[in-house]
């Protein structure tokens, strides 16, 4: 049964503030906004990652064109950051800093509020944005084609993994300075369903081993982000789901230069 039209034009609406919220990507200026529809568009993290994988991909495949594989993955490295205003990396280092300069769940809420960038959170940023360029140069000059898909898949399939976290843990700082208040509340079904089906339709992109393999490998990384957040603080914050953002995607990245290399 398909939506009605009003029910439609809501869920791009809705799309449109997901795509603001999460990007730099501009927007209409007279699209609707709410906290209640804010409080929705997490359902849509995963296919906002598909655009920002999309143009990541994009900028590869033309620079592959003139330029070595090496300086091409970092034009796509760059421009999801620019896409992204380095969102989520921004949220790794902030863990990193907070869970490795706190003793108690307080101290390490307080770290990850401090805007500025410690030495646990550097160097954090600097392995994963050096695994993450080794890796795609690595599968880059062994397959091109796999190189832009992995930056497609995995930009949307990472989304799909930290967001779904909402659903299964606690949030546990709501004050006026969380980076995510409005989206600090419980998934709904719904939501949650929305992620999976999205999720489902970036696999089919891929074939069926790898798709598989995949899927279990970011289903770890989701469990072991899960009881790591609950162990340090109880649950998760706005920056939890950055640094599990983060860590799915160079998983992703690594199974599929793992596969791909030993064809």
């Amino acid at each position: 049964m398909s939506l009605p039209l009003p029910a439609l034009k809501q869920q791009g609406q809705i799309f449109l503030i997901a795509l603001a919220f999460f990007t730099r990507i501009p927007i209409p200026a007279d699209t609707p906004y709410s906290p209640e529809l804010l409080n929705k568009a997490n359902r849509y993290f995963a296919l906002v990652g598909l655009v920002v994988g999309l143009i990541s991909a994009g900028s590869f495949w033309l620079a592959h064109l003139l330029l070595p594989a090496s300086v091409a993955v970092i034009f796509a490295m760059a421009a999801s950051l620019l896409l992204t205003g380095a969102f989520h990396e921004d949220g790794l280092a902030d863990v990193f800093d907070g869970f490795g300069g706190g003793w108690q769940p307080e101290q390490k809420l307080e770290i990850m509020k401090d805007s500025r960038l410690g030495t646990y959170g550097a160097a954090a940023l600097f392995i994963v944005l050096a695994m993450k360029w080794a890796s795609l140069t690595a599968l880059a000059e062994v397959s091109p084609a796999f190189t832009a898909l992995a930056l497609f898949c995995l930009h949307g399939l990472s989304r799909a993994i930290a967001a779904s976290l909402i659903f299964s843990y606690p949030y546990v700082r709501l004050d006026e300075q969380s980076k995510v208040k409005p989206l600090a509340n419980e998934q709904s079904q719904q939501d949650l369903w929305v992620l999976i089906i999205t999720s489902f339709f970036i696999l089919l992109f891929l074939p069926l081993p790898m798709a598989l393999t995949l899927t279990i490998a970011l289903l770890l990384v989701r469990y072991a982000c899960g009881r790591w957040f609950t162990r340090q603080l109880g649950g998760y914050t706005g920056d939890c789901l950055g640094a599990c953002q983060q860590l799915a995607e160079i998983t992703g990245y690594l199974i599929i230069l793992a596969i791909v290399a030993q064809q």
